[in-house]
């Protein structure tokens, strides 16, 4: 049964999420003036204008132009498919909702940029000494969390059938 009342709350969470994300990326666009433009912050952290016009870690992003709607497509089913979930779930599922919500407002916020500029924008780097890790943004960190978020649901909720039988045995006592 879908709970679109009880959902409002999470889709409010990827709501923010979206808003942080294209929030953080209009200033480092205002303050760059080019790709590239760089201002170190740490020894490890650096904000540095990038265009991301693959997916992630770059990939296919010399690809000739078509993956921006092959990623669009991807990134518009995907989040269609997240938002289904978030309102099928149970409201005891708050720790997979959150989770959920985190990667449905990190998906919209790189599908904005990629309809509106044709690749996303990255800002955050880490680095180490000549090593650096891909460039990011707040919406692919978001993904990252929820999707950690999920594993770690995942791992610890008690789901299935050995669930069902271990809550009658509880019931039972």
């Amino acid at each position: 049964m879908l709970n679109f009342k009880w959902a409002l709350r999470w889709y409010a969470v990827a709501l923010v999420v979206i808003v942080l994300d294209l929030w953080s990326k209009s200033i480092i666009s205002a303050n760059f003036a080019h790709e590239g433009d760089s201002q170190y912050i740490t020894s490890f952290f650096s904000l540095s204008l990038h265009f991301n016009h693959g997916a992630a870690f770059s990939f296919l992003s010399d690809a000739g132009g078509w993956q921006r709607w092959l990623f669009t497509v991807i990134a518009g089913g995907v989040s269609l498919g997240l938002g289904y979930w978030l309102a099928k779930l149970d409201k005891s599922r708050w720790i997979e909702a959150l989770a959920l919500s985190m990667v449905l407002g990190g998906a919209l916020g790189n599908l904005y940029d990629r309809i509106t500029l044709g690749y996303v924008v990255d800002f955050l780097l880490f680095h180490w000494k000549a090593n650096y890790f891909p460039a990011f943004n707040l919406a692919d960190a978001a993904i990252c969390g929820g999707a950690g978020l999920l594993l770690l649901d995942a791992m610890t909720s008690k789901k299935g059938p050995e669930a069902n039988k271990i809550s009658e045995a509880e019931h039972s006592d």
